[in-house]
């Protein structure tokens, strides 16, 4: 019997309409379409995979379903990746490839359509996700900065885009300075450098492009944009930028040995304490010629790395060696044999405070140490001055979370300007005890203790403390503390805190003003031609009573003069009674001249006092205050 699905022998199957058709049992044509059971030997295969058995022959139509009629509904399982299907021979003798050929040049068509969409679409979907990842070291401040491209000064990014908009106060025009331009490509299709204002545009620039070093834009706002494409090599770029306020205005990466004069003054932007680059000295011997001059100036605490500052060279014969120490978050390294050394212009207040240590240093607390023989070593706070030999003072707490904050107080005896502060740990090899970070607290006479802040974002300023046991690290204040008492907090610390420190600074300058410190312009910190700028806190003087205020003596001084002017108006009038008054009558000249005026610190010193008139036409005045013996 023939199978409605098969039809006649060596014949096209015949097709039912798809909704007619009934589901193939799962030994399929190849082993025998249309069999209600499966026949004998049939196991199941893989799945989508048929297996008859050995016995079982396939019928002529089954075959050429199998071939290329096949069951519709139900897709072939091609080849496996590599595998070939072997050769058939077709009728009139002529080889023809194998049936799961097409199934092979089907996959190679779907795996070059999913290249070609890759290769359309991956540089914009790369360039999406990595859209402003292209940026690096950035520092911002009101009217100066520094900006450089992401891994500066190593290989830049593919596929990234920075955009930065940078702007200086209204009024004033925008001056870029470059410091380095190194972009791989030569044509500024997919890497480039643009700067693009309201107005104007300039660049883009890339390659071997000639760019001038500085640019002085008409306008006080400009966009920075930087894209990259593929490449193998480059820097990118490093900027710096300042308002037209400062024309003498040079990069991070400017060195001393750049400028042939002996003396001179330029502006450094802020954001250069972190810009990769060498320096070798110190602040008291003065740095290397090839050192970068920026950065050398924050090390030697002329300028804030968060604002920049004005700064002045001076050139001096070199040194045959120079000592590195770290300072202000910046490591000087020890260097060598230079012709030239640079030194800046100091302020003159930088020398060390002296110090008693029995009188004028505290601790909240001293460790106390047995040694090998028995006998009892004390880390006490007397032992905190740099200058001493032996150890440190250490903190009788261990424990990294101290139940309360330790600190180390020194009372300067007067208010002083404190331009700094040296550090070390304990000295003391055996005692690997430092202080890795603190914080300031000062405050004058009976004040409050202040937190010091920093200039740009006003928050707790944490300085960087010591690396090892041994070696100083200097700390400057910018702007300088001005009191009499300053604390130093331990913020963490190595094994144990142990401190000897050394304050820097100067006296303060008489002032007939003991309540308020001034404060200066931001924009003279690091500038020669001004005076440091000081923290501005109302501190209350000590010999001030609580109770009092300026309002009270304010009113007790009007109070005072009052009562003075009237004194002496009482006492003109009764000389002019004693020679007579031409222009009054004897009834006006029997009369007081004050109506009422009620003593002020009479009934619990209140401070009121009251004039009034009567509605006469002879005005009458009396005075309580006046003894008896003056009113007669």
């Amino acid at each position: 019997m023939l199978s409605e699905e098969n039809g006649a022998p060596g014949a096209p199957p015949l097709r039912r309409p798809a909704a007619t058709r009934e589901p193939l049992p799962p030994w399929g044509p190849a082993c025998g379409a249309g069999q209600e059971t499966p026949p004998p030997g049939w196991a199941p295969g893989r799945p989508n995979e048929i297996r008859c058995p050995a016995a079982a022959a396939p019928s002529p139509g089954a075959a050429l379903g199998r071939e290329g009629g096949g069951r519709p509904g139900r897709r072939r399982r091609c080849a496996r990746q590599g595998e070939a299907e072997p050769a058939k021979l077709a009728p009139g003798g002529a080889m023809v490839a194998g049936a799961r050929g097409g199934c092979a040049q089907a996959g190679a068509v779907r795996r070059g359509l999913l290249a070609l969409l890759l290769a359309v679409f991956a540089p914009l979907w790369l360039q999406a996700e990595e859209l402003g990842d292209g940026c690096g070291h950035i520092v911002t401040y009101k009217d100066s900065g520094t900006m450089t491209s992401k891994n500066y000064p190593w290989t830049y990014p593919n596929h990234t885009v920075c955009e930065k908009t940078i702007t200086v106060p209204k009024g004033k025009r925008l001056i870029l300075r470059l410091g380095d331009l190194d972009i791989e490509s030569q044509t500024c299709a997919s890497d480039y450098l643009l700067f693009t204002s309201s107005s104007d545009q300039y660049g883009p620039y890339c390659g071997s492009m000639t760019m001038p070093k500085e640019l002085l834009l008409n306008t006080n706002e400009v966009t920075v944009r930087f894209e990259s494409g593929s490449h193998t090599s480059g820097r990118g770029f490093l900027l710096t930028y300042a308002s037209s306020d400062h024309p003498d205005l040079i990069t991070c990466l400017d060195r001393a040995n750049h400028y042939l004069k002996t003396e001179y003054s330029k502006f450094c932007p802020a954001g250069c304490r972190d810009v990769p680059g060498d320096i070798s000295g110190n602040v008291v011997d003065g740095y290397r010629d090839t050192s970068l001059l920026c950065k050398a100036a924050i090390h030697a605490g002329v300028i804030a790395d968060e604002v920049g500052g004005q700064i002045s060279v001076f050139l001096r014969k070199g040194l045959s060696r120079y000592e590195g120490i770290l300072a202000n978050g910046v490591l000087s390294r020890d260097g060598s044999l230079s012709d030239k050394r640079f030194l800046f212009t100091s302020n003159g207040c930088s020398g060390s405070l002296s110090l008693e240590p029995d009188r004028q240093i505290r601790a909240s607390s001293s460790w106390e140490w047995i040694n090998e023989t028995g006998d009892q070593v004390r880390w006490s706070p007397g032992q905190a001055r740099l200058q001493d030999q032996g150890p440190s003072w250490a903190s009788g707490d261990r424990s990294k979370n101290h139940k309360q904050r330790e600190w180390l107080r020194i009372d300067l005896g007067e208010k002083k300007k404190i331009t700094g502060i040296r550090t070390t740990g304990s000295t003391q090899s055996d005692f690997d005890f430092y202080v890795k970070s603190f914080v300031m607290n000062f405050r004058n006479n009976n004040s409050k203790w202040k937190t010091y802040k920093g200039i740009v974002n006003n928050e707790e300023k944490v300085f960087q403390g010591n690396s090892n046991f041994r070696d100083p690290v200097r700390n400057n204040f910018i702007p300088p503390i001005v009191a009499r008492y300053v604390r130093v907090i331990p913020q963490t610390w190595h094994q144990r805190i142990a401190l000897k420190v050394e304050l820097l600074g100067c006296q303060v300058a008489p002032s007939n003003d003991s309540l308020v410190w001034h404060k200066t312009s931001v924009n003279t910190v690091g500038s020669t031609k001004g005076e440091d700028k000081t923290i501005s806190k109302p501190i209350p003087s000590e010999e001030m009573p609580k109770g009092l205020n300026i309002t009270t003596i304010v009113i007790l001084l009007v109070l005072f003069f009052v009562l003075a002017a009237g004194v002496a108006i009482f006492a003109v009038l009764r000389k002019k009674k004693k020679k007579g008054n031409p222009y009054g009558s004897s009834k006006t000249q029997k009369t007081d001249c004050w109506k009422q005026i009620k003593y002020p610190f009479a009934r619990h010193q209140s401070a009121e006092f009251t004039i009034s008139y009567n509605n006469e036409k002879e005005m009458t005045q009396k005075l309580d205050l006046i003894t008896s013996d003056i009113a007669g």
